[in-house]
């Protein structure tokens, strides 16, 4: 009946127009991400197996600090986008170059953090053979972290006041050149070394660069961005933005790095089984981030709109925009389970052709299909509850879904069971599941009070 009576809202028509018209420029930037990963996989996959398996560890251990600067750098799309509401662009400005300090500060501390695990590689029960592949690619990936203190805010500022545009076309651009560079510096040619694995990873950085310097650029010189720049380049204290921005952003931040610690951790558990099942985990994962990628380009335009509305504390079209991002994200997990389903053993079969890989990587896809409707669920209701800048919730919401109630299913599955990269797929739904009745409990609670 509550689903009925929203359908029949005579706005709802209107948000998904206008989510349609939000999310598109990031569902063209989220496709050329996944087609990117989706490449940078198959080279490394084709130049060899251990290579794959050795890219697979790396990219999951640094899942969660890169992801953690995305939530982190995202608490500022709800205070710039409520400001942007209200009209504020001075202030809008001002906040966003105390985004800029805080996330460089974050990068930093990050980077701190993983230079210390590299000493602690070896410790972490993966094959012996892998490591010098995983020791060089380590260090070239732990470089992009300070890059990514400075693109993800100018990133998350332009989605603030609803230009979706520019960040799509800048993130498009560094993908080209990250395949471009790829297949310079993986195979060596047009006289380029031959790097392997290495190659992947200074040409993923190389484009990482070039990201953040076209977005800080767009910002600095745009004319769009010119009502912003005064607060932007103005000196003067900040403590108001930083307590305001810490009070989103840190639960943001906290809520990103312990889902994707799960994630990191199946990668590590699918190691102690040897370089196939952990091969077959990233092409799995890659696989998955052709429902993940897609739903979060109208979350996230859920999320920029549901900020809107907030600045002016219009509850009643934030639940109609709300349920009209589910809607668009609950079709767009039924087209990639359809995809998986018919397509997924072709699809992993481009990746790599050693057999042993292909064989374990098909056991994965009916958990893959299984949780893509609670990650459709949850993506959509915590990016309703960031929108809102009350995201207190976020991390008591995280630790009971995915440590109190995922860590157990996946070792449980995983290594009580025997399943191995089957168990930790499955875990994943079960922790999904739970995220997903929590978050959407909580969101229904915050529309309950006043908003601005």
């Amino acid at each position: 009946m509550f689903t009925g009576r929203l359908m029949a809202e005579p706005g709802f028509r209107q948000a998904i127009h206008t989510l349609l018209r939000l999310g598109f420029p990031v569902l063209v930037t989220q496709i050329g991400a996944i087609l990117v990963s989706m490449v940078d996989t198959m080279m490394v996959g084709d130049y060899g197996t251990p290579e794959l398996a050795a890219a697979a560890f790396v990219n999951n251990l640094f899942m969660v600090p890169i992801v953690m600067q995305m939530g982190f750098a995202g608490g500022l799309t709800p205070l710039v986008g409520a400001l942007y509401g209200r009209g504020q662009h001075y202030d809008a400005g001002r906040m966003l170059r105390a985004g800029i300090r805080l996330n460089i500060l974050l990068a930093l501390l990050i980077l701190l953090v993983m230079g210390t695990l590299y000493f602690f590689l070896d410790k972490m029960g993966q094959p012996a053979e892998l490591l010098p592949l995983i020791r060089p690619y380590y260090m070239i990936v732990l470089g992009s972290i300070v890059v990514g203190g400075l693109f993800f805010p100018c990133m998350q500022m332009s989605m603030g006041v609803t230009d979706t545009t520019t960040p799509m076309i800048i993130i498009v651009t560094g993908n080209l050149l990250n395949v471009a560079g790829n297949w310079l510096l993986i195979y060596g040619h047009y006289g380029c070394p031959e790097l392997g694995l290495s190659g992947a990873g200074l040409s993923t950085l190389g484009a990482r660069v070039f990201s953040a310097a076209a977005m800080l650029g767009v910002i600095l010189l745009r004319r769009r961005y010119r009502d912003y720049r005064p607060g932007l380049l103005a000196r003067g204290p900040l403590k108001g933005e930083y307590r305001q921005l810490s009070s989103t952003s840190v639960p943001v931040m906290i809520q990103a790095g312990i889902e994707t610690s799960l994630w990191a951790l199946g990668a590590i558990v699918c190691g102690w089984y040897g370089k196939e099942q952990l091969a077959s985990y990233q092409v799995a994962l890659v696989l998955g981030q052709l429902g993940f990628m897609t739903y979060m380009s109208f979350a996230t335009a859920t999320s920029i709109r549901v900020a809107n509305l907030t600045g002016v504390d219009d509850r009643q079209s934030i639940r109609v925009v709300s349920f009209a991002g589910l809607t668009l994200i609950l079709a767009l997990a039924t087209i990639a389970s359809a995809v998986f389903l018919l397509f997924g053993e072709p699809l992993i079969e481009m990746f790599t052709d050693d057999k042993a890989v292909v064989g374990v990587a098909c056991t994965l896809l009916p958990p893959l299909v299984l949780y893509q409707y609670a990650d459709a669920v949850q993506m959509t209701y915590v990016n309703a509850l960031r929108g809102t800048s009350r995201v207190r919730p976020l991390i008591p919401i995280s630790i009971i879904s995915y440590i109190v109630i995922g860590i157990p299913a996946l070792l449980l599955l995983a290594s009580g069971l025997g399943m191995h990269a089957a168990g930790v797929y499955y875990s994943f739904s079960v922790a999904l599941i739970a995220a997903a009745a929590l978050y959407r409990r909580s969101f229904r609670r915050v529309l309950l009070k006043p908003l601005a």
